[in-house]
């Protein structure tokens, strides 16, 4: 009786349908490294042949973890906290899982400080590159705008302040009114947004250019170091480990099918990843170039690109948008556990709860904003020289840290931790083989490869690459 009893307690609401869901998982999965980070990665490491791997470390580590992440959350029905709390419980599983949850809603936290500082940066870029501002500057002169602009923590705060203000505004409606009618403007808006600018870029005369960058199999690129990079980009691309994915799978409807929906995005985002390496790197190519410029291809490179191209002012500013786009979907995700939690455990109401954790990330993200000026200094991680102070250490705690050992986690309880008759009952998988598929990857394969990515992001392996 208990166990129905917490399949039908909607305490935040639930999405509409599947769909919402869907778009919803896909808009937190894609964000600003789906814009840039997967194109340039997947040409510098053979293309084609990258791209291969990488669907097949979606495969075998990001989905089959997605699945076990959103079959915990509709498990509980509750924000990721008190789910690994209840459902450690439930299972007869020690209670020190509950700290699973936690170590999720601190890095979203985290990585919503800093996300929505570079998220501003997007922003500002968009009224810049509407007022025609690149299109008198040469590349140092752009490079020369950046620089300034970063340089300037008032500039850089207000932008941060502005953006938390937008990402509240979403979660404070809740679920249906919130969350979901987001989504369901966002994503098709940036699945437009990215067919209009392939278009733009087919005219560019060098789309043939960007096809042979992007998915010519050169084989011959493919070093280990690439396969090591296309596991760990398979793993942090769906969003996983921070809790969002739980979340938006509590308020996944009980008849929707987990496998399917976790298969549709995990396709959903790596369409967007190629769509953004078709839209951008004819532009580059056309206009001579670095394709390998990393963030700053975003922020220096591309302005340069549309300030030399007729049409660059609308496009430019569309790109930008687009970019807007990505981070805001993503933003509501990685905020949306921390408020879920405030709501069931403190009495607070929808609004009040999205107000207080703002507040909190945009405090935090202060930190972030100075570093990048006032506050920086140096410091190495594993003999790599860092530079950006808080901003580095952030990062660093939670992609190569909180991240990687939140999904080994989530799996480790999603295939050992929970019953097999607890995870074949909210799974609903009509076979009995898909259903033992899944489970032998989630004890064996999923954590086995995200140990490895672990290993990889402190620098293990480099001695033999």
């Amino acid at each position: 009786m208990a166990k129905t009893t917490t399949k039908r307690r909607y305490v935040h609401g639930q999405w509409s349908n599947r769909w919402a869901f869907i778009l919803a998982a896909t808009g937190s999965a894609v964000g600003l490294g789906n814009i840039w980070k997967f194109p340039y990665i997947a040409g510098e490491n053979g293309g084609g042949a990258f791209v291969l791997v990488y669907i097949l470390c979606i495969a075998v580590i990001g989905i089959p973890i997605m699945m076990g992440e959103v079959m915990l959350g509709r498990r509980a029905r509750q924000s990721p906290i008190n789910t690994m709390r209840s459902l450690s419980a439930q299972e007869g599983r020690n209670g020190m899982w509950k700290y699973v949850g936690w170590m999720g809603v601190a890095a979203g936290f985290l990585i919503l400080s800093y996300y929505s500082v570079i998220a501003g940066w997007a922003l500002a870029y968009v009224v810049r590159t509407a007022s025609g501002m690149f299109t008198i500057h040469t590349a140092d002169g752009v490079a020369n705008i950046f620089g300034e602009f970063v340089s300037d923590p008032e500039k850089l705060l207000f932008w941060h302040t502005v953006f938390m203000v937008m990402t509240v505004i979403v979660v404070a409606r809740g679920v249906q009114h919130g969350l979901e009618k987001a989504v369901r403007f966002l994503m098709p808006a940036l699945f437009i947004l990215l067919l209009v600018l392939v278009g733009y870029a087919m005219n560019t005369g060098f789309f043939n250019e960007g096809l042979h960058f992007l998915f010519d199999a050169d084989f011959s690129k493919l070093t280990g170091e690439g396969v090591l990079t296309a596991m760990g980009h398979a793993f942090f691309t769906l969003s996983l480990g921070m809790g969002a994915i739980m979340i938006y799978g509590s308020y996944l409807p009980q008849e929707a099918s987990i496998a399917k929906t976790s298969i549709t995005i995990g396709i959903a985002d790596t369409v967007v990843a190629l769509l953004a390496g078709l839209a951008i790197f004819p532009i580059v190519f056309a206009n001579g170039l670095e394709p390998a410029a990393g963030p700053s291809l975003i922020f220096e490179t591309l302005p340069v690109a549309f300030g030399q191209m007729p049409g660059g002012t609308l496009f430019g500013s569309l790109f930008f948008i687009l970019l807007v786009f990505a981070a805001w979907t993503s933003a509501i995700s990685l905020i949306e556990p921390a408020v879920a939690y405030l709501s069931e455990n403190h009495g607070l109401d929808r609004v009040m709860s999205s107000a207080v954790i703002g507040i909190g990330v945009w405090a935090l993200g202060i930190l972030t904003a100075m570093s990048f000026n006032r506050w920086a200094f140096n410091f190495h991680f594993f003999g790599k020289a860092k530079e950006n102070g808080m901003f580095d250490i952030f990062d660093i705690l939670t992609a190569n840290i909180m991240l990687p050992l939140g999904g080994i986690l989530i799996a480790l309880f999603a295939g050992w931790g929970m019953r097999r008759h607890s995870s074949q009952d909210e799974m609903q998988m009509k076979s009995i083989i898909s259903y033992d598929v899944w489970s032998f990857i989630i004890r064996y394969v999923s954590p086995t490869l995200t140990i490895i990515i672990l290993l990889h992001l402190f620098g293990f392996f480099d001695r033999f690459l």
